[in-house]
């Protein structure tokens, strides 16, 4: 089992202006000893470890802890892709194997932004560097997003969250699935199932309540291009690892024993170029 999503922080509530008052669990720390206790208590073998600020240092920090444990199997960091030193920028981590991938937030800002010329540069520089990149957007920019991946079809990217639609009690989003349909005819794309339980509206959430989504996006992507996040620690807002663990792994017992196997494992290493472990003797 790899975990695509999840982050690391020391928390500090300048630096993570985004976790406010309300969010009591997550203004904590959250580093490598904490990670390897979620690793044991839930049989993960491997995670990809996600950017949550957008500095640089964030990208360092990150590198740090993957040399300090085996179980972060790849980082996405941040870069100032819009920067016109973008090249060297990235250049200065190109020696870090684990280093896999850039994610810039584009939730909550113009969608525009990200179809100008100097970002479409830095995801460029990405591409050249065999460097996915992750794309979180709300799904009122889905339409942006697609624009976005139709000027870099040799760009791998990896859409996070399902475009976080608004899960309540009337049933799923019409337009929301209809634009996830059509971002997802990209080859080049695939999809984290993650982040899901933290975008239900209503107080209380089950399995009947996301399990349309996952039909969607199953439909939408099928099952080489969908991977498990649990989007730790933010999932505790609303579960713990283990319940949204074990509720993915009931969502996924209609695919077959390979099927699962990529959704849990493989696809994440496909898209992130993570050399899959050898069994020991």
């Amino acid at each position: 089992m790899i975990d695509s999503h999840h982050h690391l922080w020391r928390f500090n509530a300048e630096e993570y202006a985004w976790i406010d008052e309300k969010m009591t669990p997550l203004r904590q720390d959250f580093g490598v000893s904490e990670l390897e206790q979620i690793a044991r208590q839930n049989g993960v073998e491997g995670f990809v470890s996600v950017q949550a600020r957008q500095v640089v240092e964030e990208t360092e920090m990150l590198l740090d802890a993957a040399a300090r444990t085996d179980l972060i199997r790849g980082v996405v960091g941040w870069f100032p892709l819009e920067e016109p030193d973008i090249d060297d920028v990235i250049a200065r981590f190109a020696e870090h194997d684990v280093l896999k991938g850039a994610r810039h937030v584009l939730q909550g800002i113009d969608a525009g932004y990200a179809l100008t010329p100097e970002f479409n540069r830095g995801i460029q520089a990405l591409t050249r560097r065999g460097l996915t990149y992750d794309i979180l957007i709300t799904h009122e920019q889905l339409p942006a997003a697609i624009q976005l991946v139709d000027q870099h079809p040799e760009q791998a990217f990896v859409l996070d969250h399902i475009a976080k639609p608004a899960i309540g009690s009337g049933g799923v989003d019409a337009e929301w699935a209809k634009n996830l349909g059509e971002f997802a005819a990209r080859p080049n794309v695939a999809c984290k199932f993650s982040g899901v339980v933290t975008e239900v509206r209503t107080p209380e959430w089950d399995l009947d309540l996301i399990r349309p989504y996952f039909d969607v996006v199953m439909e939408a992507f099928g099952p080489s291009r969908v991977m498990f996040g649990s989007d730790w620690p933010v999932c505790l807002l609303r579960e713990s690892y283990a319940g949204w663990r074990d509720a993915v792994n009931e969502l996924t017992f209609s695919l077959s024993e390979s099927e699962r196997g990529r959704f849990f494992a493989s696809n994440a290493e496909t898209f992130y170029r993570i050399d899959p472990r050898k069994p020991q003797p």
